[in-house]
């Protein structure tokens, strides 16, 4: 793996500084699987059904997102 700087607005970059470990792992996994999606320049809605099916996978559920999406 390589890494990479992505431009964020705020609000992600700290919900993701402040995400456990495990919980940062995780959306690498899911970023990196949806980057690679994209570069095959895919249809969007294949990229998403994708993306959501490797996400549960890994154990991100709707709820554990939407708690790291939240706004405090």
């Amino acid at each position: 793996m390589e890494i990479i700087a992505i431009q964020v607005d705020q609000d992600v970059a700290k919900a993701y500084r402040e995400a456990a470990p495990a919980e940062q792992l995780r959306i690498q996994q899911i970023l990196n699987s949806w980057l690679k999606q994209t570069m095959k320049r895919r249809p969007l809605d294949d990229i998403i059904r994708d993306m959501q099916a490797q996400a549960q996978a890994n154990g991100l559920t709707p709820g554990i997102l939407s708690e790291i999406l939240a706004d405090d």
